[in-house]
């Protein structure tokens, strides 16, 4: 299976290489993955649609939340890891609803819910199943006559999210959306996946189910998948590492 990555910023690279089928991510993988498939694998009518609504939304525990970007970004673009417990599944492509806590100035009303890709395959980061990664940026205004950041106008739910800390609480809905769910009943499907900056979330769950982590996707996969990625500078690469030990893989 052969896999291309681009990655456009101030600078531009393009490398192909040939993904081997052991798992390449920094988490530790270890036993085969299955037991999250349906039967087939490729079989998308048992997909987990809006299991949790805003009247009834899940509450998940965040395990981490860490800076992913250098200093030189612009902007903070952080990686948050949520524990659903397993109650909670998704597939790859799909996209949770996070609910900030408080209620809006204007009205008093609880704050809408706003969907963010989950960055994970649906065995999550540890493996185990019950967890879900986020990828987000934090979203902020810069005032010109403050010369500052303007706090009166920042992201309630991107800075909500970056600012968690472990064993915060995570209040979710979802998982929603079945648009962008891997085709995988043709294994010789060719992908061509193009984001800027945080939009590379459900590309990573992709490329880890389909090219580092033991599922029966990857294994039957043999076509062809390029991957761009823009960003601003080299610190505003996104899980650039993970990239280049696929690559070297």
């Amino acid at each position: 299976m052969k896999v291309a990555t681009c990655l456009l910023s101030t600078f531009g690279t393009a490398s192909a290489f040939v993904a081997q089928q052991t798992p390449a991510f920094g988490t530790a993988l270890q036993a085969k993955q299955g037991f999250l498939e349906a039967d087939p694998y490729y079989d998308q009518k048992t997909v987990p649609v809006n299991t949790f609504k805003p009247k009834s939304p899940f509450t998940g525990k965040v395990i981490s939340s860490k800076r992913i970007v250098g200093p030189q970004a612009t902007g903070e673009t952080c990686h948050v890891i949520v524990d659903h417990k397993g109650d909670m599944p998704y597939w790859e492509g799909q996209s949770w609803g996070v609910i900030a806590p408080g209620t809006r100035e204007k009205d008093g009303k609880a704050h809408s819910v706003r969907l963010y890709s989950i960055a994970s395959s649906r065995y999550g980061d540890d493996m185990t199943g019950n967890t879900g990664s986020l990828c987000v940026r934090r979203a902020t205004y810069w005032c010109p006559e403050l010369k500052a950041d303007d706090p009166t106008k920042q992201g309630i739910c991107s800075n909500h999210i970056c600012d968690t800390k472990p064993g915060d609480d995570m209040v979710l809905t979802g998982p929603a959306g079945k648009v962008m769910l891997l085709p995988e009943e043709d294994p010789t499907t060719d992908y061509i996946m193009v984001a800027t900056g945080t939009g590379i979330a459900p590309y990573r769950g992709f490329v880890r189910r389909l090219f580092t982590e033991d599922t029966p996707a990857g294994a039957a996969y043999k076509g062809q998948a390029w991957l761009f990625l823009g960003v601003a500078n080299s610190d505003a690469l996104l899980y650039d590492d993970e990239w280049q030990k696929v690559k070297d893989e």
